[in-house]
């Protein structure tokens, strides 16, 4: 049984490293997700992926890629714990026996408890750090309603309590279930395949780990772009906006976008997946494998 302390530290570093590395191309795919429809005779508000982040940077500054970065900061040590720790639980609860080897498809089973075990976690955080995103997107000028992430949670539980705070956690496991799932069975796979011949996964360079790792995040995001486009969406709409959850932000975005709009954003998250994934597993194996010989006993 893994060492549930050595999991919250190497995941927590992992997700550490997964965060700094992809806010800016976050922050980019959430703009462009949410941006307003623009109207008759009106260009849209930002071209496409390069043209949003020139003017994030031209209007906010360099470290305007950043903002909305505490939120998810600050819940990545545990998430990332608890991830881990949940598809080591996904895992031993498919086995008769703790060497037995499973399936890909147990694999991917086990990655989806995973997700569960993360949306209690996630679910709060992306809703601050969508609607800080946002905020920030309105410019100079425009009235700010929220004054960080703590201001945040605060107005948001005064408005709705913990149901506020939680809003679009369907939406969220929408996303993270067969999201997760992928993620972990890619992983799993390619660091299968790429083991030298007659040696171990301790064997990987730290090449292969990031190849593993980085085509694991774009495994991942090809399955969760459309309910993240839904999540996004719905966390930082109005109050009473869509009285049926994302179901009637499906409806709205048929109706008057079509089916492509459930792939905005694709361009910065495709190229956030490979780098921010692949620093993740890269920080996860190095401090696991830094723990095991530091404290093997831990």
């Amino acid at each position: 049984m893994p060492s549930p302390i050595k999991d919250f530290i190497a995941g927590g570093f992992g997700g550490v490293c997964c965060v700094s590395a992809g806010q800016p191309l976050d922050m980019i795919k959430v703009r462009i997700q949410t941006m307003p429809r623009p109207l008759p005779g009106q260009s849209p508000l930002y071209k496409g992926t390069f043209d949003c982040f020139t003017k994030i940077v031209k209007n906010e500054g360099f470290l305007g890629l950043y903002k909305g970065m505490a939120a998810p900061l600050a819940g990545v040590a545990p998430m990332f714990a608890i991830c881990f720790f949940g598809f080591g639980v996904g895992k031993r609860l498919q086995q008769k026996h703790p060497d037995d080897v499973l399936t890909y498809f147990q694999l991917f089973k086990a990655g989806m408890v995973a997700g569960v075990f993360t949306t209690v976690i996630m679910a709060p955080g992306e809703r601050i750090k969508c609607l800080l995103q946002v905020q920030a997107a309105q410019g100079k000028g425009a009235p700010v309603k929220y004054n960080g992430p703590m201001d945040c949670i605060k107005q948001l539980y005064k408005e709705g309590g913990i149901r506020s705070l939680y809003r679009g956690t369907g939406a969220t496991l929408l996303r993270d279930l067969p999201a997760s799932g992928m993620y972990f069975m890619v992983y799993e796979w390619l660091q299968h395949i790429l083991t030298p011949q007659g040696g171990s996964r301790s064997d990987l360079s730290v090449g292969r780990t990031l190849v593993a790792g980085g085509v694991a995040g774009i495994f991942n995001w090809a399955v969760a772009i459309p309910p993240d486009v839904l999540k996004s969406r719905y966390q930082t709409a109005p109050e009473g906006t869509y009285p049926n959850g994302i179901r009637d932000v499906f409806k709205q975005l048929m109706k008057e976008e079509g089916i492509l709009s459930l792939y905005k954003g694709f361009t910065p998250v495709m190229l956030r997946a490979f780098p921010a994934n692949a620093a993740c597993f890269m920080g996860y194996e190095a401090a696991m494998k830094t723990l095991n010989y530091l404290a093997p006993n831990l």
